[in-house]
Parts: C-alpha cells; structure tokens; sequence
C-alpha cells in the first residue's frame, strides 16, 4: 500500500510541476518538425504519437511537419532510379519528384496520422499544396565541383524552396479538435510539384503561423561547443558567433541560419531536440531543463527553461 501512495504521490508532483507550462502553452500553436531516428523506431514513433495528442489535450495547437529522406532513398533504390547528388543536395527530376510526393504525402504521411489516431487523437493529413499552404520557387545552390575546384550554379531540378505561406487551411484545422500532419511538398509557380527541405518548410509555416515554438527533432543531442558538450540555450546573437568562429559547422550551418530567420520573423523561440530521447516533446515543453539547445532572441533575465 505504501508503495502504491508513493507512486501516486510522484505522479501528483510531476503533474503539478508540468502545470505552470501547460497554462504557458495554453492555445499557442507549436510547430513541430519530425524526422530522422524516431520515425523509424516503433517504440520511439509511438512515443512521439502519444506526446503529440497528450499536448493537443492539454490545450496546445500541434502542427507536425515530417520527413521522409530514408523512406524516399529506399523506395527510389527499389525502382532503380538513380539519385544525382550536387553539394549535398539531391537532384530532383520528374521521375523522382514522383516518387518523393508518393512517399512523402502518402506512405509517410499516413502512418504518422494512422500512430496519433492510434494514441486517440484526431489526426488529419495534408500537403503544403493543399488549398495553396506552401507555394514555392526552385532553389538554385552553388557548389564547387570538387574535380576542377570551379564554382557552379546547381541545378537541383524540382526542388524548392518557400515563396508564399497561406496558413488558412492550418488555422481552420488546429481551432478544431484536429491536429494536422504535414508534407513538405510545395506548388510551384508553374504549377509543378516541389519538394521542400523539411526544416525549411516547417520554418517558413512556423513564421506564418507566429508560433510560440518551433520545435526541430533531429538525431543529435542540440548544439553542441568545441568539447562536445551539449549547449542548452543560445541567442540569435550567440549562434551565430558560433557559426563565424567554427564552432557550428557542416549540416547544422543552414538549420541554425533557419533558426536565427524564423525568430527574426516573430516566433518565439526554436529547440532543436533529440529525437531518439523518449518523451523529447513533453520533455522540452513541460519540464524546466527542456530536452535540446533553444534559442531565442535574447537572454530571460531569471526563470526555468521557457518562462516568459
């Protein structure tokens, strides 16, 4: 009996601690990419589910942006359609851009809805060319072609990047008891099918929405300094020292860039979370330490992670 009292006393102060933060987030909208690890581990994918429709409940407007790029390589392996690579990026062609809406709107797509409905939430699934949400233009990246060192103009096919955010659809669906899902596919101006960066395309609706928070699930810890060690908070002003001296570098460059824009344009701050920690959401949210790097525009003066 003791034993059972504990437990129910432990759970009592874990609820009254979480509570200040819910009412925090009450009615605020936070947007939340998913991807890498997570999306591929059942356990962690549940988890992620039950986090999604536990905030929906507690008052919270989740938006859910998610990835694909495994997803997408395995099946475009599978119909022996070969992937050009240039600065990293992948080259896009019809062929591909077939596959990637496939993949991204539907298998993809659905299975996330399918584990939040299975958590007992409303889930409802969508692309950014659904009533217009994410009109897009064709990204070009310059890259140096490491043979002859000359510096090139890549042409990444049907790639993009956002142009104009119509949120109408989103705003319909989140003042209802539904949460949406979303693919990072864009229209062109031509009327062609994009295919975003899922960061970016999360960014860009994050800024539209003004959202409280942007939450970016990858598969490392946050931000980390020259020792490894995590960096649990940063401003604008910090990260982006960190990018000039070095400290920042590779692939985490242009999300961090994300960050300092999306934040620039009126969200409130951005984490970017390991989503191979079980419960990283609720962590980040609900509890003082959070559970990644956040940054904001400037340093709070006193108070727990997230107090405003």
């Amino acid at each position: 009996m003791a034993d059972v009292l504990a437990s129910v006393h432990a759970k009592a102060k874990v609820l009254s601690e979480a509570l200040p933060y819910m009412q925090r987030y009450d009615r605020k909208t936070v947007v939340v990419k998913y991807g890498g690890h997570a999306m591929g581990d059942p356990e962690l994918a549940a988890d992620f589910a039950r986090d999604i429709v536990l905030i929906k409940q507690a008052g919270v407007n989740p938006v859910v942006v998610h990835g694909g790029g495994p997803q997408i390589g395995s099946l475009l392996d599978r119909l022996n359609i070969r992937s050009e690579f240039k600065g990293g990026l992948r080259v896009t062609d019809r062929a591909t851009v077939e596959v990637v809406e496939m993949v991204l709107a539907g298998s993809v797509n659905k299975e996330i809805v399918t584990a939040i409905n299975g958590q007992g939430g409303k889930a409802v699934g969508i692309s950014g060319k659904d009533a217009n949400l994410m009109r897009a233009r064709r990204l070009e990246r310059r890259w140096r072609d490491p043979s002859s060192n000359i510096e090139q103009i890549a042409d990444l096919g049907f790639v993009g990047e956002p142009a104009a955010v119509d949120p109408h659809i989103i705003d319909v669906i989140i003042q209802s008891d539904l949460i949406p899902v979303v693919a990072p596919i864009g229209l062109g101006l031509e009327g062609e099918t994009l295919n975003i960066n899922a960061d970016t395309f999360a960014a860009a609706l994050a800024s539209a929405l003004k959202a409280k928070r942007l939450l970016l699930l990858t598969d490392v810890e946050g931000v980390l300094d020259k020792d490894g060690n995590l960096i649990k908070s940063l401003t604008t002003a910090e990260a982006q020292s960190l990018i000039d001296d070095g400290t920042i570098s590779g692939g985490m460059i242009p999300k961090i860039e994300s960050c300092i824009d999306v934040i620039a344009e009126g969200v409130e701050g951005v984490v970017i979370i390991n989503g191979k920690v079980p419960h990283a959401v609720l962590l980040e949210l609900f509890t003082e330490h959070g559970a990644g790097t956040l940054i904001e525009r400037r340093r709070r003066k006193s108070g727990p992670r997230g107090a405003q």
